[in-house]
């Protein structure tokens, strides 16, 4: 019933389930589940927004470090450690 994926396992699942209880209850609606990943073709533009979405968050991580270092420096010469 399983591909050796374990993406498809739980959908798999969930179908026979549901199925399963509404037979219990003699219901003739049945569901139907699809296991499709969602990106499936090659996408230039999602590559670059996520490529300049984490490249800005590093740019601000990057620029917030630096003082962090800084201020322990300051608080080490304040006790006179």
């Amino acid at each position: 019933m399983c591909s050796p994926e374990p993406i498809n396992c739980f959908p798999v699942l969930v179908n026979i389930l549901s199925n399963t209880f509404l037979r219990l209850f003699n219901s003739t609606a049945r569901f139907r589940v699809w296991s499709k990943l969602f990106y499936t073709e090659e996408n230039p533009e999602l590559k670059n927004y996520i490529f300049f979405g984490l490249f800005t968050y590093l740019l601000v991580l990057a620029a917030g470090l630096p003082p962090l270092f800084a201020m322990s420096s300051v608080e080490d010469y304040k006790v006179k450690s």
